[in-house]
């Protein structure tokens, strides 16, 4: 019998021994130990036994290894997002030992072998709030005590097949992913008890299959952007509380390299709304970075119009005929996400006699007339077009919709509203100038042989804006005109009349553009009092 108790007592104090000294390392050189001797500022007011804390060789619980802790309530929040194909429950195996300190709610002397808690020094009981107390609520965590298996993997491409998974990476007997998954309690090796180094992002890369570093710079590591416990935006895990925050924290002039986007975000005419990430209901007009860029795919480069540029990354967006897209191949494809038939917007930047909120639709190559964004213009004669520009020329959004005053590229902001890159005045009364209507003089011409001022193609352009003061934009309309509304003889040439500027004729009562062939058309209106019943050019 004496024997057989040696045995016994050997036995379990070789269990215990290996569970302290894992991988060979010592877990006395680390905070995990508790001791009146330990290294951390948090220990035993005058416990000398290290391994007590979380294991004992006699009176342990059913838990196994031979574990000498109380195990916490399950009474957690959970991770959640509309982003995860699975569905974590209350955690579970290792991932609740771990909580038994980590969650604050037990006392971290409060151990199943001992009648009295074991005091800590400094009258501590909990792990003070901070990185390491997580606290109840694990919404803000990554995700623990969820299947990972080679089901979940095929529903979302991003994720590596568990059975690829390094051996460090352990998952626990019903194939979940733990706290033990990426933490071991023992080896302190890598810092914060990882299982493997994270050096450019080597850890996060075995379960998660993308693309971190070809921006390089604050690109390069996940841990640049995403933090994985108590993360500020919840479960989308950011270092900041919303996308842009996180951003910006680079993108804010004060990193080399990296563009200066938060000054262009501070202008009166704004696309981002600094809103936070997936919100329980939908927001009106919210809009992030992520929106238009896929951080994990976008790449230095360049493109032409209307292929989308390499710093968009693969980013999802809606086609010229209203399907979704899972990686957009246009700009425009990504501007239609909100621009076309989900816009938040119900009326015109200026009031027109045909109304249309659909960008989709307006580009359409079934339009009446429009600007090149989606295919090639269908107006052969513009003569007014600079060089690099010609009839078969295509446009990008952002070539009108961008930064002004050679800020960051990209559609950030401007103050020149709405978001122009450069300006564009629409009130009635305008002097003209190469100044005020700067956007079109981008690709029209102004004063020269072909210019808009020479009237090649209307034969009164310079004494409408010239010499009435009347603005580009009373008369036409800069995205275009939906098939379903206009037609081919009152809406050739953009012509979409301003409605607070132009007013039905009162002869007659009709306010129309009559296109007459080449050059040649005939207008039925009132402007600045004077009727057109009709007035004729060609």
């Amino acid at each position: 019998m004496t024997h057989l108790l040696r045995v016994v007592v050997v036995v379990g104090l070789a269990v215990h021994t290996s569970v302290c000294l894992a991988q060979g390392t010592s877990v006395s050189g680390t905070p995990h130990n508790l001791s009146a001797t330990g290294p951390s500022s948090i220990r035993a007011a005058s416990e000398e036994q290290v391994c007590v804390f979380c294991h004992t060789p006699h009176n342990a619980s059913l838990v196994q290894p031979l574990w000498n802790r109380f195990m916490p309530i399950s009474a957690y929040s959970v991770y959640s997002s509309s982003s995860l194909d699975s569905s974590p429950g209350q955690p579970t195996g290792s991932s609740k030992m771990c909580l038994s300190c980590h969650d604050g709610t037990i006392a971290l002397g409060s151990v199943i072998s001992r009648d009295q808690v074991i005091q800590i020094a400094g009258g501590i009981t909990t792990i003070p709030p901070g990185s390491s107390n997580l606290g109840t609520d694990l919404s803000d965590d990554h995700p623990i005590a969820f299947a990972y298996d080679s089901s979940l993997a095929g529903q979302d491409p991003n994720l590596i097949n568990p059975d690829s998974l390094p051996p460090e990476l352990p998952l626990d007997h019903n194939s979940e992913l733990q706290c033990t998954t990426c933490h071991n309690a023992h080896d302190n090796t890598y810092g914060d008890f990882l299982v493997m180094s994270n050096a450019t992002s080597q850890l996060c890369l075995s379960c998660h299959q993308i693309q971190p570093g070809l921006m390089g710079g604050g690109h390069a590591d996940c841990v640049g952007c995403h933090q994985t416990h108590s993360s500020p935006s919840g479960p989308f895990l950011l270092r900041q509380d919303n996308v842009t925050n996180t951003c910006t924290t680079c993108h804010d002039g004060s990193v080399s390299g990296a563009q200066d986007i938060l000054s262009d975000l501070n202008k009166f005419s704004v696309h981002d709304t600094f809103s936070p990430v997936d919100p329980n209901n939908p927001i009106p007009a919210h809009a992030t970075c992520a929106d238009c860029h896929d951080p994990h795919t976008m790449v230095p480069g360049s493109a032409s119009a209307p292929t989308i540029h390499p710093l968009m990354g693969s980013v999802n967006g809606i086609n010229a005929s209203g399907s979704p897209v899972e990686a957009a191949s246009f700009e425009y494809e990504v501007c239609f996400k909100c621009h076309a038939d989900e816009t938040v917007f119900t009326s015109s930047w200026r009031p027109r006699q045909i109304t249309q909120t659909n960008t989709r639709l307006e580009f359409a190559s079934s339009a009446i007339s429009f600007h090149p964004v989606t295919t090639q213009g269908r107006n052969p004669d513009v003569p007014s077009l600079k060089p690099g520009w010609t009839t078969s020329s295509m446009m990008y959004c952002s070539d009108c919709h961008a930064s002004d005053g050679g800020g960051a590229s990209g559609v950030h902001g401007s103050n020149e509203p709405p978001l122009l890159v450069a300006r564009y005045e629409t009130a009635d009364f305008t002097p003209e100038s190469a100044s005020a209507y700067a956007l079109c003089y981008q690709c029209h011409d102004r004063d020269t042989n072909d210019g808009i001022l020479k009237d090649r193609s209307f034969d009164k352009h310079k004494k409408h804006i010239e010499g009435e003061d009347a603005a580009c934009s009373t008369c036409h309309d800069p995205h275009g005109i939906s098939s379903l509304q206009g037609t081919s003889l009152n809406n050739a040439h953009l012509i979409n009349f301003d409605t607070s500027i132009v007013f039905p004729d009162p002869r007659t009562g009709r306010l129309e553009f009559r296109d007459l062939g080449q050059f040649a058309g005939e207008c039925y209106l009132l402007c600045h009092g004077e009727a057109h019943s009709p007035e004729r050019y060609d």
